[in-house]
């Protein structure tokens, strides 16, 4: 047996480039013969083969955006005011190995993982959420690595203002159909899930706590805005 027949039955994943090979894996997805293990290595040799062409639709998306989308010019322009320079030099588009939508960094920037971008739609609620997250270390002067409060908020700010928890993309894209509080449901999730991520949090009980002591102010903070558009 030799080492393709031997991932193929392990997972159900065949390595390969060829067409022939892509739709036998596909089909085999498509099947629910293959394991999580095979989709995880049929989705990474996928990121690698299409690294080119993924990161340069990113970045003409992101160059787009950066000119024509009403919320990124806004964010652009309120962050410029507080001494800061988010614009195409310094928002990143790149293939991620983890499985995100992009980070930022106050002394890199903004990174956009190329390769987890869905459309320009994607591309900009994600920019957008990055952006607030420039836009609030530069107004409030965070402590990204040791005050779990101040990661809260932010992530409580940027989920909620970015568009990313508006009821459309929840209900068709995330499978969340509740018809109520929708928005908030939302927003608490994510930020939950990114203090729980964060090395100084000690369990999803301790994320949870975190977000629920600065919920209140921090949700209802719609600086830049005047108020939750999107």
């Amino acid at each position: 047996m030799d080492s393709s027949d031997k991932t193929k039955n392990d997972t159900g994943y065949i390595p390969g480039d060829d067409s022939w090979t892509q739709w036998r894996n596909i089909f085999s997805i498509l099947t629910g013969k293959m394991t999580d293990e095979g989709k995880e290595q049929f989705r990474v040799a996928r990121d690698i083969r299409n690294e080119a062409a993924d990161c340069k639709r990113c970045e003409e998306q992101r160059d787009y955006l950066l000119q024509y989308s009403p919320i990124i010019r806004f964010l652009s322009d309120n962050i410029r005011q507080l001494g800061g320079d988010i614009s195409s030099h310094n928002i990143y588009c790149r293939r991620c190995t983890n499985r995100k939508a992009g980070g930022f960094d106050p002394d890199y920037g903004i990174q956009i993982c190329a390769n987890e971008m869905r459309d320009q739609g994607h591309l900009e609620d994600t920019m957008a959420h990055e952006m607030v997250h420039a836009y609030d270390h530069l107004r409030f002067k965070l402590n990204w690595t040791d005050n779990l409060r101040h990661a809260a908020c932010t992530e409580i700010r940027a989920s909620s203002l970015s568009g990313e928890c508006r009821w459309a993309r929840e209900f068709f894209r995330r499978g969340q159909w509740k018809l109520t509080r929708q928005h908030q449901e939302c927003v608490r999730r994510r930020a939950i899930l990114s203090v729980r991520a964060r090395p100084a949090c000690r369990d999803e009980a301790h994320a949870e706590q975190v977000v629920n002591e600065v919920w209140d102010s921090c949700f209802r903070d719609t600086r830049p805005f005047d108020e939750i558009y999107r």
